[in-house]
């Protein structure tokens, strides 16, 4: 069987949580023996690579305007899919969804994985929310398979499109932790061991990394400091004035990192910290559980269906109790948590996939 991707920025080492959920389960689904192509965009690939990890990596031109990038790239990638002989296009996301149809009248088979209502980010204007819109609309009536990666996701759909058939729920997954220390890359910023709290994801405004700061700012936090793991695609007024909010807070800024510096800034850790309006399932939050870090969040949907303790939830938007419960993890002495993750499994998830992909041969 051949599958093409389509949908996701590429793999590997390129920033976002689609990006990750690609990154760890094609090269599963391809050690089972599958053929499998994820589509990049040019404009976000930094290396020469063709394969990796047994998935053939094929660079296709996007337009560097954000508000067209998708949907463009989009097009030019169900061509080349045609091209590449795909049994199956599999989409994400539901910017991406819009051209289902056009991929049908292709000729091929689709699967498309929801993600999480993106029209509700607040980055979004009118004409782009009502886009995303009709992409989760296309992808809901014409794709052969829906994956959904919450029950959040998987009630909306069923209310809004009356979409309860060839439905499956496989949630977002996370690897095993690969603990270390890196005594060099903390000196390079100034960090120690247990007197940080972690923030990482994107720079956009629906991630609230600005209350976060402005929560941390009202905490007595002597030498502890407050760290963030992460950039944006596209500088915008929002990632930079963020930027200068975070420099003027003595907040460190440590970028996009992944591989030893990243497991070393989780190992270490006194806290996480995802204070989002909106998520799908956040892969982020997942990865911070699997390395026994206490975890504070807002208490959207998506968060809520983790099934953390209440005390790790706070009101969306309240910075206040945000500040409550960060003064409160800064007091504690430095710990660990247990957390039950037997349902994130990408082993078993990647497994699930290839079982709805075998149900359309």
């Amino acid at each position: 069987m051949k599958i093409v991707v389509t949908g996701t920025r590429g793999i590997p080492n390129i920033m976002g949580g689609v990006e990750t959920h690609s990154e760890e389960l094609f090269p599963r689904i391809a050690k089972m023996g599958e053929e499998v192509a994820v589509i990049r965009r040019t404009n976000y690939v930094k290396d020469e690579l063709t394969e990796w990890q047994g998935v053939k990596l094929v660079n296709v031109d996007s337009p560097k305007k954000k508000s067209f990038e998708a949907i463009i790239h989009t097009f030019r990638a169900i061509n080349k899919a045609k091209e590449l002989g795909a049994d199956v296009l599999h989409v994400h996301a539901i910017g991406p969804a819009m051209l289902t149809p056009y991929a049908k009248m292709r000729g091929m088979k689709v699967v498309f994985t929801h993600h999480g209502p993106d029209y509700d980010r607040d980055k979004w204007g009118l004409a782009a929310k009502t886009m995303l819109k009709l992409g989760e609309r296309m992808g809901c009536e014409f794709a052969d398979e829906v994956i959904v990666i919450s029950n959040v996701i998987k009630d909306l759909i069923a209310k809004k499109y009356g979409r309860t058939k060839h439905v499956h729920l496989i949630y977002n997954g996370v690897p095993e932790p690969e603990i270390c220390e890196y005594p060099e890359y903390f000196e390079e910023h100034g960090i120690e061991k247990g007197k940080y709290i972690l923030g990482m994801c994107r720079f956009v405004p629906e991630k609230n990394l600005h209350h976060l700061i402005e929560a941390f700012a009202k905490t007595r936090h002597e030498d502890c400091k407050l760290v963030l793991a992460g950039d944006t695609d596209f500088e915008d007024d929002y990632s930079r004035n963020l930027k200068k909010m975070a420099k003027e807070n003595g907040v460190v800024l440590a970028g996009f990192v992944k591989g030893k510096r990243l497991h070393s800034l989780l190992t270490n850790c006194r806290g996480y910290c995802l204070p989002s309006s909106h998520e799908g399932l956040p892969i982020s939050l997942l990865e911070a559980m699997s390395y026994r870090v206490p975890v504070i969040v807002s208490d959207i949907p998506a968060n809520l269906e983790v099934g953390l303790e209440d005390s790790c939830y706070f009101p969306v938007g309240d910075v206040a109790t945000l500040a409550k419960k960060l003064q409160k993890n800064l007091d504690e002495a430095y710990h660990s948590v247990d957390y039950d993750l037997g349902k994130y499994d990408w082993n078993v998830i990647a497994k699930q996939v290839l079982e709805v992909y075998h149900g359309l041969l």
